[in-house]
This record gives structure tokens, C-alpha cells and sequence, in this order.
């Protein structure tokens, strides 16, 4: 009795390791995007005018460049254009579709809700990261 007492530590221990283990991610690399600084202005209202359910890319800013999709009159979502299923691999960039509210990796054909950012088909299951947003009716700012 006292033998089998002593059994259950080692037994908990055990069971914890292998519970732990199945918790891994199908792709060790998925959401490994490089963190950048972001802080930038964009003027949506003048000549880089945004409209409802559009999008513009900014290509110069984030690890490889950002999307601002305007989702209504007062409401823009920023996402880095890395897909994050496989970030290391150079051809991991997001790409809007012609839908103009979908975007779609052609690396892994992991494809993304721009209202929300998330996942809905392919391999990929992380959403796009996401940056802030500011908007006081004329100037928006990005940022992280």
C-alpha cells in the first residue's frame, strides 16, 4: 500500500508532460512575425482617399508592409501583410482579393476576413496581427 502511494506523483508528473506535449502548434514558425515599430499618419479624407470597404497598402511600414481596410465611415482596421501560418518564408505575404473584404496568402492559400482579421480557409488558423488605429475624422494614425 505505502508502495503505491508513492506511484501517484510520478503518475501526475507523467501525465502532465504528455498532456503538455500535444499543445504544440501544427507549424512551430505560426505567428513568429517579427515585432517593428509602427507610428505613422495617413490622411484618408485628401488625395490617399480610403472609401468605405477599400483598402490601401502601405508598403514601407510593418515587417513587410500594411493593409488599412476602412470597414465604415469612422472605422479602419491596419494589418501587417506577413501571413503568420509561415512568417519565414519569403513568398508569406497577404495580398487583398478582388472581393476588396478578403485577403489570401498564395504561399500556404491561407485566406483572411479583412473586417476581422481572422483565419477562415487554408492552413493557417492565427489571425493577421493587428495594429492600432486612431481616426478623428481627418487624420488616422497607426501604430503599435
Amino acid at each position: 500500500m505505502i508502495r503505491f502511494i508513492h506511484i501517484w506523483p510520478w503518475f501526475f508528473i507523467l501525465a502532465g508532460i504528455v498532456l503538455h506535449s500535444g499543445c504544440k502548434k501544427d507549424n512551430g514558425s505560426e505567428g513568429d512575425i517579427p515585432n517593428v515599430y509602427v507610428n505613422f499618419t495617413l490622411y484618408p479624407n485628401s488625395l490617399n482617399y480610403i472609401a468605405v470597404s477599400n483598402y490601401i497598402y502601405v508598403n514601407n511600414q510593418g515587417y513587410r508592409g500594411i493593409i488599412v481596410f476602412r470597414t465604415d465611415l469612422y472605422t479602419f482596421m491596419a494589418y501587417e501583410r506577413t501571413c503568420p501560418f509561415d512568417p519565414g518564408n519569403d513568398c508569406a505575404q497577404v495580398e487583398v482579393e478582388p472581393s476588396n473584404i478578403t485577403a489570401v496568402d498564395s504561399c500556404c492559400m491561407t485566406q483572411y476576413n479583412l473586417i476581422n482579421g481572422s483565419a477562415f480557409s487554408g492552413p493557417g488558423t492565427l489571425p493577421l496581427k493587428q495594429y492600432k488605429t486612431s481616426f478623428d475624422g481627418d487624420i488616422l494614425i497607426i501604430y503599435n
